[in-house]
């Protein structure tokens, strides 16, 4: 279809964005390419002297870190704010990596590829059956597969399209050759079944594939994979429609859908006209969804990795929020919604996003990035290493940090839109500007059109965060400018000189379901410094670090709060580039969150009327494990342990033992303290019984009777103390925890009900 606006890219000469540039071309650089691509090699029966990297790459999920490898690698030596010694180099890497794999492929002689290590010797393809036959243990039988084959293939997309690469595209195209032959075997069982499990934005490649092959099987595979159940639940625009689902793997379902729209609306498939309207109406809703029920002040969303209940966000305030490959989606999204609609809405949402969670996600000193940001008050960021960690958002990480500016300028013919106030540059055969600014440290910037090969018209972005009006000047003349969906619109020449004001202010943002709030400046976010004590970290899943504990207060008093919350700016006084928020009964200082990569913050505080007092003891989250989502189950911390139960992704995640068979977990205590363990059931699971225990000796055991009217409800079961006695010293990464080994089974030898979701302990 024929976008409304199409993005341009610009070299960024924002100093911030242009040391993140800096930091991940020298990280890219430092990357072996051979050792991502070993797992290739052996599994085309290539002999190779290279050796896999550690981390997850040494794991079922090998092979996923390349395809974001080779996006960067695209966008990166092709960016003209890196210098262009270092884009030669990576230029050269990508050519390696696409070379190294059409060799792959050739050798395979299926189109097939894949990194990961092979569950069945000799047999690379092994995960793809384990999902088709319901075999999902992440250690021995399969990681998301089809997630990490997206990942390839888009990388190989990119290498193509944005890399100028084109030996990537027969290599793409007979991966998707391999795809089609699998799942044009499917039927609507074993489909249901294969899209139960991660599988990344299959969709949304191999609908980009057949845009770019025009292969008509390339299209059919991409519809297989369009989850229609989904997609239906979200046209409800129903409460809780994403409760408890997977963030990272819905966003990029929903991606697809809005790719089938964009490239196949009003085409001839297989004989039929598509209509695809309805998925441009899934994105929408869906996106309006995310960003109205779920997202945090920071544009961020999710808890432990999951969407929780519809404005439900202050309770979900955790050490694992908003984890940065959501963004990294979410941005795609509102990226491609802007180029379809022109809506301001999109960008009003991706530059907080940029600005707030991708920016704030690298270390500038480093260029490694976060898997999660927490939001409750108290923790810190955690960065990933370089050749150990290998996370999911260490691939995205290295993707955004390449791109930026990318999605700043959108044009259409004549017309130019800026839609991020950055200091930067554009070119093309028929113009280039440069824009001068530094918001939101100064209120003005500047725009220069340096060459126009004849009428320019600018649209300039007016920010849902201005305090107040706009004002623009042309070559020293104050304008009067037209306002169009939301957008200053002026008319340019060549030599042009615009000077823009928009005013900056502190302001409250809150949450649905709470009294926290987050102070921003203008479109940056604002944290507190709560200190550098006790920087210890934990890891939680497979190897993602984590801070361990929080620290500091969040809390301020005031004697009239009401006038806090109704002039925030006589409050919060700015200091160059710091802040210190005064009046209360103790002063606290601020910086831009984005520039905080050390020491604990508080995004989100509490401002309290009266005066301090002490707070009675509550009951505190001391260790969550997430069942049925293997990640989270078979770490070192909690080591799931399980004859013959039953592990569920679809619609939330959940773990239920078969017929006289069991799952247990080692949980960590304080033998010293109250222990609770607190679980999820479901009502529609009434009548299975659920047996609990520790040693052999029960302490919990039911049959499930739930009339409330809730889909899901919590139950909470105290451990008693001469369980807690049986507590074992257990050692993890160096620490040292006290553990109970938990049991859950059906009773009198029945099938288990259902553990859903969270699995915790709370101490009090």
């Amino acid at each position: 279809m024929d976008l409304k606006f199409t993005a341009l890219r610009v070299t960024l000469k924002d100093a911030w964005c242009v040391n993140a540039l800096d930091k991940e071309a020298d990280y890219l650089i430092s990357i072996d390419e051979n050792r991502l691509l070993a797992g290739f090699y052996e599994n085309a029966g290539i002999r190779t002297p290279f050796v896999r990297y550690g981390g997850w790459e040494s794991g079922l999920i090998g092979g996923h870190t390349l395809g974001h490898f080779l996006s960067a690698l695209s966008y990166a030596s092709t960016n003209a704010g890196i210098a262009a010694d270092k884009r030669g180099v990576l230029k050269r890497k990508l050519e390696r990596c696409v070379s190294a794999l059409s060799e792959c492929a050739e050798k395979g002689g299926t189109g097939f590829l894949f990194g990961a290590s092979p569950t069945k010797e000799n047999y690379p393809e092994s995960q793809f059956d384990n999902v088709e036959k319901g075999r999902t243990n992440i250690k021995t039988e399969a990681w998301v597969p089809w997630y990490t084959m997206h990942k390839i293939l888009a990388g190989l997309l990119d290498a193509y399209s944005v890399g100028g690469i084109g030996g990537a595209l027969p290599v793409a195209s007979g991966l998707g050759d391999w795809v089609y032959s699998r799942v044009s075997k499917w039927d609507s069982r074993l489909q249901r079944k294969v899209l139960s499990v991660e599988y990344g934005g299959m969709n949304d490649a191999l609908y980009m594939l057949y845009a770019l092959t025009g292969k008509e099987e390339h299209a059919v595979a991409a519809h297989r994979f369009d989850e229609e159940t989904l997609f239906d639940a979200i046209l409800t625009e129903g409460k809780d429609v994403l409760n408890d689902l997977h963030a990272n793997t819905t966003i990029p379902k929903v991606l697809g859908a809005l790719k089938r729209y964009i490239v196949l609306h009003d085409r001839v498939i297989s004989g039929k006209q598509v209509d695809a309207e309805r998925y441009l109406r899934v994105a929408v809703a869906f996106f309006r969804m995310v960003t109205e029920r779920h997202t945090y002040v920071t544009g961020g969303n999710s808890e432990w990795e999951r969407f929780g209940a519809d404005y439900v966000l202050d309770r979900e305030r955790t050490n694992c929020n908003c984890e940065t490959c959501n963004v990294y989606n979410m941005l795609k999204l509102a990226r491609l919604l802007f180029e379809i609609t022109g809506e301001k809405i999109y960008t009003d949402y991706y530059d907080n996003a940029f600005t707030n969670t991708i920016l704030s996600s690298q270390d500038p000193e480093t260029g490694m990035t976060t898997y999660f940001q927490p939001m409750a008050s108290g923790f810190f960021k955690v960065y990933s290493t370089p050749f150990n960690s290998f996370w999911c958002c260490t691939g995205s990480g290295m993707e955004s940090m390449s791109k930026l500016g990318d999605s700043a300028f959108y044009r259409k013919d004549d017309c130019v839109c800026i839609e991020q106030y950055l200091s930067c540059e554009a070119e093309t055969d028929s113009f280039a500007l440069s824009v001068e600014c530094n918001f939101p440290m100064t209120e003005r910037g500047i725009i220069r059109v340096k060459r126009a090969n004849g009428p320019l018209k600018l649209r300039l972005r007016i920010p849902d965060w201005a305090d107040g009006e706009m004002a623009v000047g042309k070559n020293g003349v104050r304008l009067s400018f037209t306002e169009e969906d939301g957008h200053a619109v002026l008319d340019a020449a060549e030599g042009d000189v615009f000077v823009f004001m928009i005013p900056v202010t502190v302001s409250l943002k809150g949450l649905p379901d709470g009294g926290a709030l987050a102070f921003r400046y203008g479109g940056a976010v604002l944290s507190a410094d709560l200190g550098t004590e006790d920087m210890q970290e934990t890891t939680t899943g497979v190897d993602v670090t984590i801070p361990a504990r929080k620290l500091g207060d969040d809390r301020v008093y005031f004697e009239d709060l009401s006038r806090v919350l109704e002039y925030p700016a006589r409050y919060m006084k700015k200091h160059g580039e710091t802040f210190t928020l005064e009046g209360g009964d103790v002063p606290v200082d601020f910086s831009l969150h984005y520039r905080r990569h050390s020491g604990r913050y508080a995004v989100y505080m509490r401002l309290m009327e009266g005066k301090r007092t002490d707070e009675s003891t509550e009951e505190i989250p001391f260790d969550t494990v997430q069942c049925g989502y293997g990640q989270y189950e078979s770490d070192g911390l909690h080591e799931l342990a399980e004859q013959d139960s039953v592990s569920v992704t679809a619609g939330g995640s959940e773990r239920r033992a078969k017929r006289g068979e069991w799952f247990s977990y080692d949980l960590k205590v304080d033998p010293s303290r109250r222990n609770f363990l607190v679980f999820s059931l479901k009502a529609s699971e009434n009548g299975k019984t659920l047996k609990i225990s520790v040693g052999g000796k029960t302490f919990f055991e039911e049959r499930l009777s739930y009339f409330m009217g809730e889909k899901y409800y919590q139950k909470k079961a105290e451990i008693p103390a001469e369980l807690l006695s049986l507590a074992r010293e257990k050692v993890v990464d160096g620490k040292k925890y006290h553990v109970l080994r938990i049991r859950f089974e059906g009773g009198n030898g029945r099938a288990s009900a259902s553990i859903c979701g969270f699995l915790s302990i709370f101490l009090k």
